[in-house]
């Protein structure tokens, strides 16, 4: 499973070992400015106790000038997200590339599966966060590892077509440790609560009805 230490994936994790799945974890280094989160990932692994590998795409990272997850350059927006402001937050097929880690290694473990943690609130800009890319690739997945994976080989994304706050409530029946997810693109000592994923994240605890325990720098 992808994990980036982020609420979504936490929860994620979370979900899936409720369901039964045996999980390995493996978060991706690209050098995004929040990179910080991938501590609350190995934090993650230690709470389940399941295996979990970081790998180190810094190279590949640098190359993709122009998104404000990699482009020091390039400011990260405040407030709601618009069209034009989440755009300056893609990073070019991130996902496919994290995926594409995962299934490699999925292939290797024996495993019948790979998940991330997509959600509805993604659909209007990230492309690679849609239902079409998730069929897309998961037949890419088995066409490209014929014979070496099961015809059922799959990729989930349980919570494509949830909201946010629906994701918080999950995680609240779970007992997700809120407090230890990072969100925030600045990346900084606390969630700095203006930049557009704070923004986000603390709306949906608001609509789930649930206590937010987040730090943020701004109130």
């Amino acid at each position: 499973m992808v994990a980036s230490g982020g609420l979504d994936s936490t929860t994620l994790a979370y979900h899936l070992a409720d369901g039964g799945y045996g999980l390995r974890l493996v978060s991706v280094d690209y050098g995004q400015r929040h990179r910080r989160e991938l501590d609350f990932a190995v934090a993650l692994a230690g709470r389940l106790d399941v295996p979990h590998d970081v790998i180190d795409l810094r190279a590949v990272g640098r190359l993709l000038a122009g998104s404000a997850l990699t482009d020091a350059a390039v400011s990260v927006p405040d407030g709601h997200y618009t069209d034009a402001t989440m755009r300056i937050t893609v990073v070019p097929n991130r996902n496919a590339l994290l995926l594409d880690i995962a299934v490699a290694l999925a292939v290797a473990h024996g495993a019948g599966a790979v998940a991330f943690g997509a959600h509805s609130g993604d659909h209007a800009i990230y492309p690679d966060c849609r239902e079409e890319f998730v069929q897309a690739f998961e037949y890419s997945a088995r066409v490209a590892n014929e014979g070496f994976v099961a015809d059922g080989f799959q990729v989930l994304a349980p919570f494509l077509t949830w909201t946010k706050a629906e994701i918080v409530r999950r995680g609240a029946q779970l007992g997700v440790p809120f407090g230890d997810t990072w969100s925030c693109y600045r990346g900084e000592v606390a969630h700095c609560g203006t930049c557009g994923t704070c923004t986000e994240r603390r709306e949906a605890f608001v609509l789930a009805g649930v206590t937010d325990p987040t730090d943020y720098v701004e109130r």
